[in-house]
């Protein structure tokens, strides 16, 4: 047998282990959306750093160096930033604040907070989740086809299948609980590969400057911050690679880690353990672009974003370009199975459980969340099969809409005591429609990365609305 196949097998029956041996710790619905606020901070961080990053960081973004060269950095420093900004501003409050209204979910804790009688913010923040996280979900089915068809030859409808049964799997079978752990291995396998894959392919070329005389080979322009790109297109590409940080913050699969670690004050170290990952992992992709387009050349690929596999198999031990692989998939499941569990909560708890029947039984409500899944799973299938764009634009696209509908109203929420419903409601649907606009209006796009106005006439509504009411909304007062 194939031993690349052996490695990507192995590590499938591990995960399909972890899903066995969670089943039993889910007996609530606080433990199959929270796990019951028990986790520790290497759980927790590297959960968060797993999730966060889905098949964008081992796909995505290694294409894209491959096809812009070092202008690929910017996303990797914004990232890094956003990710710094997040842990240190957002997570102690989050965890504090949704403890103590009982929150399960970013939906909950708003109406919550807020005192929302009216509903309006929970129903409002659910549609946002459900629509973002299946075009993200659908991204990361997309990634798996890719992966498994450069790796073993098979179709991509088949990689997806594969990819989105074992996702489903697990998921169902231990909720959260299951997610973590896989989240901790999955997150493991992609570090391993992100740092390994570059430095053999550095040292097979002969070091950085025999790395840069490749692609200045290529396209002397890539060996430039601002690639192959002059004026405002390069002026754009830099803010946009930037802005990506500025989603962090707004992302309900990554906050809620914050809200499930056990103390608080772990969050200190959970911070240090995602930032290592985080500066190794992001500036390990854009390197295996850069091996990939200084060793072969942007015309060797067909679709840039099968670099990572094809430079696995080209540069490692069959075995161990097996388990490389697996960390793409890993990357892909780390991910879906968090937006698959935060879409399934706003559903289960934030739809039926709050608005429909108050008196549930958790296990019911535990079966429901499960059914909820399957039927969000297979949507995102369907998405995935239609879907033309790259992994990385399909990614970056959702991201914009639930950074820009929820980080300016969170941030607020938390640290100013200004911040009224009106003024969240008023900023989640213009950051939303802002993305949606901006997106689908090739001028605009053009110009910039959708999440900079969304993001930015976002936090100026929430300002602007919870200023003007205020005074009326005495209920926003802590």
């Amino acid at each position: 047998m194939d031993p690349v196949l052996i490695g990507f097998i192995l590590y499938l029956v591990l995960i399909l282990i972890v899903g066995f041996a969670t089943v039993h710790l889910t007996k609530t619905l606080a433990d199959f959306i929270l796990a019951g606020r028990k986790l520790g901070p290497w759980v927790v961080a590297f959960s968060e750093r797993a999730s966060g990053e889905s098949a964008w960081l081992l796909i995505g973004l290694p294409g894209l160096a491959l096809a812009s060269g070092y202008n690929a950095v910017w996303p990797a420093i914004g990232c890094c930033c956003g990710i710094l900004f997040s842990w240190l501003v957002i997570s102690k409050r989050l965890r504090l604040s949704t403890e103590n209204f009982n929150a399960l979910t970013i939906p909950d804790f708003l109406e919550a907070r807020f005192n929302d009688n009216s509903r309006a913010l929970r129903i409002t923040a659910t549609i946002i989740i459900v629509f973002f996280f299946t075009l993200y979900v659908a991204a990361q089915f997309l990634a798996a086809g890719k992966v498994l068809n450069a790796t073993f030859g098979m179709s991509k409808l088949i990689g997806m299948i594969l990819g989105a049964g074992i996702i489903l799997f697990y998921t169902i079978m231990g909720g959260f609980f299951a997610v973590v752990w896989t989240d901790l291995f999955q997150g493991i396998i992609m570090l391993f590969t992100l740092v390994v894959l570059p430095i053999t392919g550095i040292i097979e070329l002969g070091g950085i400057s025999a790395l840069n005389q490749g692609i200045a080979k290529v396209n002397p322009a890539l060996l430039s911050l601002g690639g192959d790109n002059t004026g405002w297109a390069m002026i754009s590409s830099i803010l946009g690679g930037l802005a990506i940080g500025l989603g962090y913050m707004g992302q309900p699969h990554l906050i809620t880690r914050f809200m499930a670690i056990k103390n608080p004050k772990d969050l200190k170290k959970g911070t240090v353990i995602a930032m290592g990952w985080a500066v190794l992992g992001f500036f390990g992709a854009v390197f295996i672009g850069l091996v990939g387009l200084s060793m072969f050349g942007a015309e060797h690929f067909a679709d840039t974003e099968k670099v990572m596999p094809i430079l696995a198999k080209s540069l490692m031990p069959a075995g161990l370009a097996g388990i490389m692989i697996s960390g793409a998939i890993a990357a892909m499941m780390s991910t879906a199975d968090s937006q698959l569990l935060v879409t399934t909560s706003a559903l289960s708890e934030d739809i039926y459980h709050q608005m429909i029947n108050k008196d549930a039984p958790q296990n019911k409500l535990v079966a429901i969340s499960r059914i909820s899944t399957v039927i969000i799973g297979m949507a995102a299938f369907i998405l995935a099969i239609s879907a033309e764009q790259l992994v990385y634009w399909l990614v970056l696209y959702a991201w914009a809409g639930l950074g820009a509908s929820f980080g300016p109203p969170l941030l607020l929420t938390l640290w100013w005591k200004k911040t009224t419903k009106q003024g969240v409601l008023s900023g989640m649907i213009v950051g939303t429609l802002t993305v949606l606009i901006w997106y689908n209006v090739p001028f605009l796009k053009s110009l910039l990365y959708e999440l900079i106005p969304g993001f930015t006439l976002s936090l100026i509504t929430v300002w602007a609305v919870s200023l003007f009411t205020f005074k009326e909304d005495t209920a926003s007062r802590m």
